[in-house]
């Protein structure tokens, strides 16, 4: 009878000291794994050009790993102390997991989008493309890994846009900062950048009866029909498009969620019923359904010249001079008052704001040539 010798790889066990963390050679392809010799379930992953703190225990006939962080971040002694009290924690019944080394950013922007101040979940939606978009390089990294010139350098990449360099990289900051808030992290990298300058887009829509022209021309009524509230209004794109008819009512426009976080009510007087009316009869839910999108509402309008932010740029141009005063004229528009009164106190009832909302439209109408 012939017997075949079966070579099995174990494992290493050693006392995992600073001294042999230090010395412990990289492997040129493929991690190697050092398991304590005294406390059980803590190892040390050693990779092309990390070190890497995990603590291992079965729990309920499963291996749960538990990340603790990055060598030399985390010393030898600093390990050591972590899993002893995770091995205690666990053996409690806890089981919860621990993580005292540096978060991946994609795992930090999801804490950071489960906020509920976070104010829509349209800006979730934005941030989460904007990171995959620009950053999508850098989602598996863990924060102390991003560096300032990693930073400055994609920043740099991103110039033919400096507005939406500063934004993807200032938002990078603010999950960043609130990562900064549970774990050990310096400050963030986005100190070695140098800002765009940025010259925002003033354009308003000059030719009014022009834009009567283009609007009567459009082939989809509904398209058409958004672009008029939008003027008539001052909202912003998005809050025109997922304008539900649960929130038109006879005195006012409810938006439920806005950018600032808040609920809003703007003053409707009789040519926003006169626009919306013949949008009655296509939904009973959207005002500016299309069944076609996944929504189930209007989310790709047919483009024209003018943008939807031209239109609320010019419905607070022609407010003002038709003498609505300037601070009346961002309540219309749901801006955040700069004084203290303004943001906690004042709350001017919609009764209070009609009368500029008529003066409004009526000045609209006349450029318009509307009877």
């Amino acid at each position: 009878m012939q017997y075949r010798t079966i070579t099995c790889k174990i494992p290493t066990m050693s006392k995992l000291t600073e001294t042999f963390v230090k010395k412990t050679s990289h492997p040129s392809s493929g991690t190697r794994k050092h398991w304590d010799s005294e406390v059980k379930g803590l190892g040390l992953f050693v990779g092309k050009r990390t070190k890497t703190w995990y603590f291992q225990k079965d729990i309920g006939g499963r291996t749960k790993r538990t990340l603790i962080g990055r060598y030399p971040l985390i010393s030898s002694a600093s390990a050591r102390q972590a899993a002893q009290s995770l091995a205690l924690e666990m053996s409690r019944g806890a089981g919860k997991v621990y993580q005292t080394g540096a978060p991946t950013l994609e795992r930090a922007m999801e804490v950071y989008l489960a906020r509920p101040k976070l104010r829509s979940e349209r800006a979730r939606y934005d941030l989460k493309g904007q990171f995959q978009k620009h950053l999508g390089d850098w989602l598996r990294l863990p924060l102390d890994e991003i560096t300032k010139g990693m930073v400055a350098a994609r920043h740099g990449e991103m110039a033919k846009v400096p507005s939406a360099a500063n934004h993807t990289l200032r938002n990078f900051r603010a999950v960043w900062n609130h990562a900064r808030r549970i774990h050990n992290l310096p400050e963030a990298p986005t100190l070695a950048i140098e800002w765009y300058e940025e010259t925002p887009d003033g354009r308003i829509i000059d030719d009014l009866r022009d834009w009567r022209r283009h609007i009567d021309e459009l082939d989809n009524p509904i398209h058409a029909a958004y672009y008029r509230l939008l003027l008539f209004t001052g909202f912003r794109r998005s809050e025109a498009l997922t304008l539900r008819w649960r929130d038109v009512h006879t005195d006012r426009i409810h938006l439920p969620v806005t950018k600032n976080g808040r609920s809003f009510d703007l003053p409707a007087v009789d040519i926003h019923h006169k626009i919306l009316e013949p949008m009655r009869s296509l939904s009973r839910d959207w005002v500016f359904p299309a069944p076609k999108s996944r929504s189930g509402h209007l989310e790709c309008p047919q483009r024209i010249k003018w943008s939807p932010h031209a239109h609320r740029r010019t419905f607070a141009t022609v407010a003002m001079e038709a003498g609505v005063l300037e601070e009346i004229v961002g309540r219309l528009l749901n801006h955040t008052p700069i004084s203290i009164t303004g943001q906690r106190y004042a709350r001017p009832s919609l009764d209070a704001l009609r009368p500029a909302m008529a003066t409004t439209c009526t000045a609209l109408s006349e450029r318009l040539s509307i009877d």
